[in-house]
């Protein structure tokens, strides 16, 4: 492959952390993604618990959940000399970082999930050009999820009508009123959890998730946002932190909204006292097994 122009597309294009593999770089190395180089990205090993039926054939099956998902990244890299192998194999084993790190198939939907080195880097050298490489990796979300994060923002509701003095009798009062909402959907096959971001201030608040069969699960603030505070509610982790990080996971009750599979929900939000600075903003990424 040495010799191949630079951006040159080997096959399956797949990214690690800033490298990307699957073409030929602008060094002229040229990455390749092996038939069976993306061992675990069909789908991690699942776990359930079971109990044999008693006085019965079979068993019972507790609930089914997915494990973590470990991945095997191997391929070949061929270079112009040993100088530019060596350099792209230390490309290689920075990328594999034992830091959260994202990991990219260029599917027909593009897929991510956020990896970390979880095993020995092995690196064959063939020639003084050519290098074999294997990596094993773990995403302890074993979801994958779209690259394209859906994010919108709605402002309190507001309310508007009423007269003006003086008035003349008999009277109609025309009123209305109008509440910003935001509809995320999830296209993929595995339930995701929406982030939760409000920017004060407000004396309190709850945030409303709608579904499509009109049910309606609630997450109720306490506590008073002030102006220039920012309160991040993460439905996956089950965590609540104000700017700088200081948790108020005691002040929020109610029920966490996931979004189902090929589901599409409204989110809004309510406080007793309306402020047009106010803010929610709420984002998702579909997610796949």
């Amino acid at each position: 492959m040495a010799g191949y122009p630079p951006g040159l597309v080997l096959g399956r294009q797949v990214t690690l952390g800033a490298l990307q593999l699957g073409v030929v770089d602008g060094a002229g190395v040229a990455w390749s993604v092996g038939k069976d180089g993306l061992g675990g990205w069909a789908g991690p090993a699942t776990r359930t618990q079971y109990s044999d039926r008693q006085a019965d054939h079979g068993v019972w099956a507790g609930r089914t959940y997915l494990g973590a998902r470990v991945i095997t990244l191997a391929g070949t890299i061929t270079a112009p000399d040993l100088a530019a192998l060596d350099g792209a194999v230390e490309q290689l084993l920075d990328a594999a970082a034992i830091t959260d790190t994202t990991l990219t198939v260029a599917e027909t939907i593009p897929k991510q999930v956020v990896v970390r080195r979880s095993g020995e880097p092995l690196v064959s050298y063939e020639t003084d050009r050519v290098a074999r490489y294997s990596v094993m990796l773990t995403a302890e979300d074993p979801r994958r999820y779209a690259t394209v994060l859906q994010t919108g923002t709605a402002g309190l509701p507001t309310s508007s009508g009423g007269v003006t003095l003086p008035i003349t009798l008999p009277l109609t009062i025309p009123a209305g009123s109008s509440a910003s909402t935001i509809t995320l959907t999830n296209a993929g096959s595995i339930a995701t959890c929406p982030l939760l971001t409000v920017a004060g201030p407000a004396p309190g608040f709850t945030i409303l998730t709608q579904y499509p069969d009109a049910t309606v699960r609630a997450l109720t603030y306490s506590d008073a946002l002030l102006a220039g505070e920012v309160l991040t509610i993460d439905t996956a982790t089950h965590t609540v932190t104000l700017t700088g990080g200081v948790s108020r996971r005691r002040y929020l009750s109610g029920q966490w909204p996931q979004i189902g599979p090929r589901q599409s929900v409204t989110v809004s939000w309510t406080s007793p006292a309306y402020d047009p600075a106010a803010l929610l903003t709420a984002s998702c990424r579909s997610a796949w097994m």
